[in-house]
């Protein structure tokens, strides 16, 4: 039996509220990826590894390339740590972030990635159309994980 077959694959969505000046202009709100990696940190944190195996980072780069399981990072990517980590249910893992304008300016956004405390590339998005960060631009969001 595949495991496939006996239960189904986390999932993930990523919700983006994009701010000029303070004022709303879009929410964003796409399907991700759970890349390779995710399963290795998954089976170490079951296993009581939890060293480095949590999510704690948000990545913003600018490869527009599709996504693919084997993906082991962003391109050019700029980091930063999760404002804070909810469970707003059953099952469900909810990682808040916030982009300031004073961060990550002269950016053309195109996919933004979940890494562990150790680097390691956890879920990973990409986008159609840039998002170009400037200084009167912001973002808050959540990155909901489906299990």
């Amino acid at each position: 039996m595949k495991l496939e077959d006996v239960a189904a694959r986390p999932k993930g969505i990523l919700r983006i509220d994009v701010y000029r000046l303070g004022v709303l202009r879009e929410t964003i709100e796409e399907k991700n990826l759970i890349v390779t990696g995710a399963f290795t940190a998954i089976a170490a944190l079951v296993g009581g590894n939890v060293t480095n195996n949590s999510v704690t980072q948000i990545g913003f780069g600018t490869n527009g390339t599709a996504p693919v399981v084997g993906n082991t990072g962003l391109t050019g990517a700029f980091m930063k740590n999760v404002d804070s980590v909810s469970y707003p249910s059953a099952g469900v893992v909810q990682f808040n972030f916030s982009l300031l304008t004073t961060e990550d300016n002269g950016m053309a956004i195109l996919e933004f990635g979940l890494f562990t405390a150790a680097g390691t590339l956890f879920s990973r998005l990409v986008r159609s159309a840039a998002l170009n960060k400037a200084s009167d631009i912001s973002l808050s969001g959540n990155w909901q994980i489906t299990f």
